[in-house]
C-alpha cells in the first residue's frame, strides 16, 4: 500500500497545516498579534492574525504561578438546615386534615422533637409522620436501602416523638452539597474569566481551588466564598428598627441593614420570601435613567414573573427590598405594576462591583458557607524555572533521539526526525485548539510521547530491515515493514491510551494534565509514525528508485 491518492495527500496536508496554524500563536507575542486599546483593554487582531486561530496553550499553576486555596464546607450548617426543613415538613404534615395539634415542634441538638398536646394522639401522629420517611436517593438517582430519618417514640415522655437524619442520608446530603459547591465555584470563576481553574474535592468536606495567573488569593476568596443568597421581601414601614437594628419585632418580621449607608440604616421586612435567586434566569450590567452609573438588570423565569407582577400590582406605594446575604442592597418604591418579569438593582455600583454581582447572581447561591482554611500564592518565577528546565529536557531528549536515529538508520533516521518535528507541532496545536492547560507533568507527557513515537519508528525500520535481508525489493520491504509493524504499534498505543483515559477521568489537576498530553500525543504519534513517515519514505523511493535500502 505505497500508493497515496490525492485525497490522502490532501488529508495529510490539511492535518499538518491545521497543527501548524494552531501552534503558531504560541510562538508569537500577543503584542504582535493584537492591537490593545489602553482605554478599555479591548484587543483587535492585527493583519493576517484576523484569519489565524488565536487560542494558545494555557499554562497551569505549577508553570505560571497563581493562587491555591482550600475551602471547608460548613457541614454543621447543612445538617441544621436539613433539620429545620424537616421540622417545617413535620408541622405541615400534622396540619393535614384531620389536624393533629402538637404542643411544640423544635430542633433539639441533632433531632427534631415533637411534643403532642394529647398523649393519646402520639401513635397516630407517629404513623402520619412515617410518610416523611423514604429511601435515600444517591447521586446516581438510585434509591438506597436505608431510610431518610430515624423515628422513634420516646419511652420516657409518652407525648414525644424524636426524629433524626440517618447517617446514610446525611452522607448523601454531604456528597450533594460538595458537588453543588464545586459547580457554583466553577461558574463564578468562569464568569471572572480565569484561565482553566482546577476545582476538586479535598477530603470529606473540603474543596481545593487552583487558579493559574491569579496572584491575589483574597480576590478569589471574596468571589468564591460569598454566599450570594438572594431574596425579595416587602418592607414593613410600621416597625421602627431602631438606630442599631436591635428593636423587637413581631413574628414574621426581620430587620436587615441597608448596604452602602453611613451611618448604617436598617429596615424591617416581611420574613416571607416572595422570590429567591432560583427565580432568576439572567442578569447583566446595564444602564437605567433612574440611577447614576451602572446598574444590574435581571430577568425572572415564568413563575417568578407572575409572582413579581402580582406583588407589584397589589402593593403600589410600598417598598420592595432585595436582600443579598442578609443585607438589603436596594429597596425601591413600587410606583406601578411590573409585568415583564424584569427589573434593575441600583445602589451606587461601579462597573467592577456591578460585574461581580452579576457573576454571583448568574452562578447561583452556594448551598453552604465556605471558609478558607489554607491559601498560598505560587511564585511565577518558580514556573519559569520549571518551563526552562522542561524545555531543556525536551531539547536534549530530542537531540539525543535524532543523533541515534541518524546513526542507526541513515536516511530513514531523517524521515523519523521530520516525523518527530511534525508530531510535536501537532501536539502543541492540539493542546491549543482544545484549550487545554499545560502543566509540568504535561511536559513529561510530551517527552514520553517523543519516546513512544521513536519506539514506533524503530519497530517499523527494524521490520523493513528484516524484510530487506530476506531478499525483498525496496518497495516490497517498505510496504511489508509498515504493514507488519502496525499491529504491534496499535497494541502498545491503545493500551497506553486506555491508561491515559483512566487517569483523565479519575485524576485531577496535574494528573489530568499529564493524561491530556499523553492522550493527544498517542494519537499524533500513530499518525506521524505510520502515515507521515511512510509518505516521506514513498516520496524518497519514487524520487531515487534505489536498488537496495541503506539500512
Amino acid at each position: 500500500m505505497l500508493h497515496f491518492g490525492r485525497w490522502k495527500l490532501l488529508t495529510i496536508f490539511l492535518v499538518v497545516l491545521a497543527g501548524a496554524l494552531y501552534t503558531l500563536p504560541n510562538l508569537v507575542p500577543e503584542t504582535v498579534r493584537y492591537q490593545i486599546n489602553e482605554a478599555d483593554g479591548s484587543r483587535e487582531p492585527r493583519g493576517i492574525w484576523r484569519y489565524i486561530p488565536s487560542s494558545t496553550i494555557n499554562l497551569g499553576l505549577d508553570l505560571q504561578g497563581g493562587s491555591y486555596i482550600v475551602f471547608e464546607v460548613d457541614m454543621n450548617e447543612v445538617r441544621t438546615a436539613q433539620l429545620e426543613s424537616l421540622a417545617a415538613d413535620v408541622r405541615q404534615t400534622l396540619r393535614n386534615d384531620p389536624p393533629l395539634l402538637p404542643r411544640s415542634v423544635a430542633v433539639v441538638g441533632e433531632e427534631v422533637v415533637v411534643l403532642m398536646i394529647r398523649e393519646e394522639q402520639r401513635d397516630e401522629a407517629f404513623e402520619r409522620l412515617r410518610e416523611l420517611n423514604g429511601p435515600v436517593t444517591t447521586e446516581l438517582g438510585q434509591p438506597g436501602l436505608a431510610q431518610m430519618y430515624d423515628m422513634q417514640r420516646d419511652g420516657e415522655d409518652p407525648s414525644a416523638i424524636r426524629i433524626s437524619v440517618t447517617d446514610e442520608q446525611f452522607t448523601a446530603i454531604r456528597q450533594r452539597t460538595l458537588s453543588q459547591s464545586i459547580t457554583v465555584i466553577r461558574r463564578r470563576l468562569d464568569g471572572l474569566g480565569t484561565t482553566d481553574p482546577t476545582i476538586a474535592r479535598a477530603g470529606a468536606d473540603r474543596v481545593m481551588v487552583q487558579v493559574p495567573g491569579a496572584d491575589d488569593p483574597q480576590e478569589i476568596i471574596d468571589l468564591v466564598a460569598t454566599q450570594a443568597a438572594l431574596s425579595f421581601h416587602l418592607v414593613d414601614t410600621t416597625i421602627n428598627p431602631g438606630p442599631n437594628g436591635q428593636a423587637r419585632t413581631p413574628p414574621g418580621r426581620t430587620i436587615y441593614p441597608v448596604a452602602n449607608t453611613q451611618p448604617v440604616q436598617y429596615l424591617a421586612v416581611e420574613t416571607r420570601q416572595l422570590l429567591t435567586g432560583e427565580n432568576l434566569t439572567q442578569s447583566n450590567v446595564t444602564q437605567h435613567p433612574s440611577y447614576v452609573g451602572p446598574v444590574v438588570g435581571f430577568r425572572l423565569d415564568t413563575q417568578g414573573a407572575l409572582i413579581f407582577g402580582d406583588v407589584t400590582r397589589n402593593n403600589r406605594g410600598r417598598q420592595f427590598a432585595i436582600v443579598l446575604d442578609n443585607e438589603i442592597i436596594t429597596a425601591p418604591r413600587i410606583n406601578e405594576p411590573i409585568l415583564g418579569g424584569s427589573g434593575v438593582i441600583g445602589g451606587g455600583y461601579t462597573y467592577e462591583t456591578a460585574s461581580q454581582l452579576v457573576i454571583l447572581l448568574n452562578a447561583g447561591a452556594l448551598p453552604a458557607t465556605l471558609t478558607p482554611v489554607e491559601q498560598r500564592t505560587v511564585s511565577a518565577s518558580l514556573g519559569r524555572d520549571q518551563i526552562e528546565s522542561g524545555t531543556l529536557a525536551i531539547v536534549i531528549g530530542f537531540a539525543a533521539v535524532i543523533v541515534f536515529m541518524l546513526a542507526a538508520y541513515g536516511i530513514f533516521g531523517v524521515f523519523s526526525t521530520l516525523a518527530l518535528l511534525v508530531n510535536v507541532v501537532l501536539i502543541l496545536g492540539g493542546l491549543s485548539g482544545l484549550g487545554m492547560t499545560l502543566t509540568l507533568p504535561g511536559i513529561a507527557g510530551i517527552i514520553l510521547t517523543i519516546g513512544m513515537a521513536v519506539d514506533a519508528n524503530v519497530l517499523i525500520f527494524e521490520r523493513i530491515r528484516e524484510e530487506s535481508r530476506h531478499g525483498r525489493t525496496p518497495a516490497n520491504a517498505i510496504q511489508a515493514g509498515y504493514e507488519r509493524a502496525l499491529a504491534a504499534i496499535l497494541d502498545a498505543n491503545i493500551t497506553t491510551f486506555i491508561a491515559a483515559a483512566v487517569l483523565f477521568m479519575l485524576g485531577a489537576g496535574p494528573v489530568r494534565g499529564f493524561a491530556v498530553t499523553l492522550g493527544v500525543g498517542i494519537l499524533t504519534s500513530v499518525f506521524t509514525a505510520f502515515v507521515f513517515s511512510r509518505l516521506l519514505a514513498v516520496l524518497w523511493l519514487r524520487a531515487f528508485k534505489p536498488k537496495s535500502l541503506p539500512l
